[in-house]
């Protein structure tokens, strides 16, 4: 389970921002809606222990996580928290497998290549094993970015703003593969948006003011 309590942060000169409750079963899918200003970064940074909230507590399977020290809140999170950003954030020199590699290797795992082709194989993508992030398709570097998302088995999987820039045939595909990618790896998924077009494709919806 995973659950926010009693949480709220404000920034220096700016006004508080207080977030109702939260409880999240293991592999639900929700979608977290709010327009600009609202605090949907805030509460996602929150979230995937980013931003120490100024009161209340974050729960991810029983730990509460800014109970952690710095160093065991990084290695929870390479574990735990899996983030697809609207953009890939992949290392250009690195081929695509050893992005991943790294990314098991910065959460304390043990380098497992089977897992590796595993993730691939189910994205569509494991001839792009070897290849480098300029070699791929926008689509691709998507997928990609997927892949290093669920590397981990995460129990959380957050996507922020993944179909903004999209158009309906895309955004649509992209939706499917992470509705399909969570359900593999058994991970629950926040998909963070303002696009309105998503709203229909999930019945748990979590709305910011």
């Amino acid at each position: 389970m995973i659950a926010i309590n009693s949480v709220s942060h404000h920034y220096p000169g700016g006004q508080a921002i207080a977030f109702k409750d939260w409880r999240i079963n293991k592999g639900e899918q929700w979608l977290l809606l709010g327009e600009s200003g609202s605090g949907k970064t805030t509460l996602l940074h929150i979230l995937t222990g980013i931003l120490k909230p100024e009161a209340g507590e974050v729960n991810i399977n029983e730990t509460s996580i800014y109970g952690l020290s710095s160093k065991k809140l990084d290695q929870f999170r390479g574990r735990n928290i899996g983030i697809i950003f609207q953009r890939p954030h992949l290392i250009k020199s690195l081929s695509i497998s050893d992005n991943l590699i790294l990314a098991q290797s910065l959460a304390g795992l043990p380098t497992d290549l089977n897992r590796v082709q595993e993730v691939l194989n189910s994205l569509g993508i494991a001839n792009k094993l070897h290849a480098y992030p300029d070699q791929l398709s926008q689509g691709q570097l998507q997928r990609v970015s997927i892949a290093r998302a669920v590397i981990n088995k995460p129990t959380l999987l957050i996507a922020d703003e993944p179909t903004s820039s999209l158009d309906d045939k895309n955004a649509r595909a992209v939706l499917d593969l992470l509705l399909q990618q969570s359900g593999i790896n058994q991970a629950t998924l926040i998909v963070a948006t303002h696009d309105k077009r998503v709203k229909d494709v999930f019945i748990n919806t979590y709305q910011l003011a």
